[in-house]
Formats: structure tokens, C-alpha cells, sequence
């Protein structure tokens, strides 16, 4: 198992009711931890468009993280 410090942001941060919280995980990708947070928070919504961050820099979906690291959520920004 591992603990993460997750942050959301904009929607997800409403979504959750919470701007960070620590989460014990035993995920072992940026996808299985939000999936985890998804089941903690049933507002948080699927993240087909959203980008995520491991300790202020831009991740793939699919990349591993560490213990103790900071895991950022945005959800899907509209442009226009």
C-alpha cells in the first residue's frame, strides 16, 4: 500500500467536497487511483478528458506513482 496526498481542482473539487486529502491506495496507476477516489466520491465523474499531474508535472494516465508523491486531478477544461 501506498499514501498519496490527491488535490482536485475546479469541478472535481466541488465533485468531492474537499480541495486534498490523503488517500491509502494500493493502485498502481494514475487511472486505478482516481477509479479509487471515483468510488470514495460519487460525484466524481469519469475522467475521459481530464489531465492529471504527479508533483507538479504533467502525467500520462496510464504511469505508475510513488508513495508520499502528490497527485493533482483537473477535470475537462471547455475552451472557446
Amino acid at each position: 500500500m501506498k499514501t498519496v496526498n490527491v488535490r482536485y481542482f475546479a469541478a472535481f473539487r466541488d465533485a468531492t467536497g474537499v480541495g486534498s486529502e490523503s488517500v491509502e491506495t494500493g493502485a498502481e496507476t494514475l487511472r486505478a487511483l482516481f477509479r479509487e477516489c471515483a468510488e470514495r466520491h460519487d460525484a466524481l465523474f469519469e475522467e475521459q478528458a481530464a489531465l492529471v499531474a504527479v508533483n507538479d508535472e504533467m502525467a500520462d494516465w496510464e504511469a505508475g506513482f510513488a508513495s508520499a508523491d502528490e497527485v493533482l486531478f483537473f477535470p475537462p477544461v471547455a475552451g472557446g
